[in-house]
């Protein structure tokens, strides 16, 4: 039987929201093994002074349980 965790991250970026979610992974791939997918829930941004300053990607990382 196959057992997975799912964790929801907040990745930030000043470029871009793909950015955003690249960072998210990269961080999540430096404490947890076997990540075995990406599922992006929801997009936002930080605006100040009528300018995008901070693009947010809410995502949720998958990966196996390990016995």
């Amino acid at each position: 039987m196959t057992t997975a965790k799912v964790v929801e991250l907040v990745g930030c970026s000043n470029k871009s929201f793909e950015d955003a979610i690249l960072n998210a992974f990269s961080d999540a791939k430096k404490t947890t093994r076997g990540i075995s997918g990406i599922d992006v829930v929801k997009f936002s941004a930080k605006v100040r002074d009528d300018e995008i300053v901070e693009f947010r990607a809410n995502v949720k990382v998958s990966f196996l349980v390990e016995r």
